[in-house]
């Protein structure tokens, strides 16, 4: 079943919260710096994959907003990553606040684990973004086990989606599969989830792709250079003959 969207006009007069009165922080720490960092590198990545496209917006450890109720009791709900399509992208937010963006929920998010919040992120948050959010696709990964683990909408109920050979995940909603990588990104030797394409190929950050077309640019050069060299040789040759 799809979720359907309401426009703001046609919801029933209910007195929502004002909108600077809701906090975006709590203070409360993320769980260690590899959590920071796996936020901001998927932010990154998925920015340089899209940077074109100013429809979406891609937050990460950000409260969402969805009823009167919960953000009047201060009940937070932050996923760590998460991405809403089809909506202005060029909008500053500190939140998503749902009421404020047309009843637009996110069709992608992505919790990262913790031994503090593994039971939470499997269960209440599950049921959370199956049930009320109607999020199409939600992934989670425990650092500690390496698990990825992902699930799908349909029919209304998530159902567990299958990995390919290399142990990864196809996200129709971002078109690209996701999965693990082992490797440094901001000096911290780790395994990162990130994005792959059809290919195979993981999708650059801002910097590494920059360092990507640096080393292009060397090849063209050295090729050009070998190609200059080659025709001084034949030149040669021929006034030699």
């Amino acid at each position: 079943m799809q979720q359907e969207f309401i426009a703001q006009e046609d919801w029933p007069a209910v007195e929502f919260p004002d909108i600077s009165d809701l906090p975006t922080e709590d203070g409360v720490p993320l769980e260690s710096p590899w959590h920071r960092d796996q936020i901001n590198l998927l932010i990154d990545s998925l920015i340089s994959a899209w940077g074109e496209r100013d429809n979406y917006f891609v937050g990460g450890n950000m409260f969402i907003y969805f009823s009167k109720e919960q953000a009047r009791n201060r009940d937070y709900r932050g996923p760590d990553f998460f991405v809403v399509k089809n909506v202005d992208g060029k909008l500053e937010r500190g939140s998503w606040i749902v009421w404020d963006e047309g009843g637009r929920y996110p069709n992608v998010i992505i919790e990262l684990l913790s031994p503090s919040t593994a039971e939470l992120d499997k269960t209440v948050k599950k049921r959370l973004y199956e049930q009320t959010f109607r999020t199409p696709e939600y992934y989670g990964y425990d650092p500690a086990t390496k698990e990825l683990f992902g699930w799908r909408l349909a029919d209304g109920e998530y159902i567990v989606l299958e990995k390919d050979e290399a142990g990864r995940l196809w996200s129709k909603e971002l078109q690209f599969w996701l999965g693990l990588w082992e490797g440094t990104y901001l000096n911290r030797d780790a395994a990162w989830v990130r994005f792959f394409d059809e290919d195979g190929r993981v999708v650059p950050t801002h910097t590494e792709a920059a360092m990507q077309e640096v080393e292009a640019e060397r090849d063209r050069a050295e090729q050009a250079e070998a190609e200059i060299t080659r025709l001084r040789e034949e030149l040669g040759r021929y006034r030699a003959e």
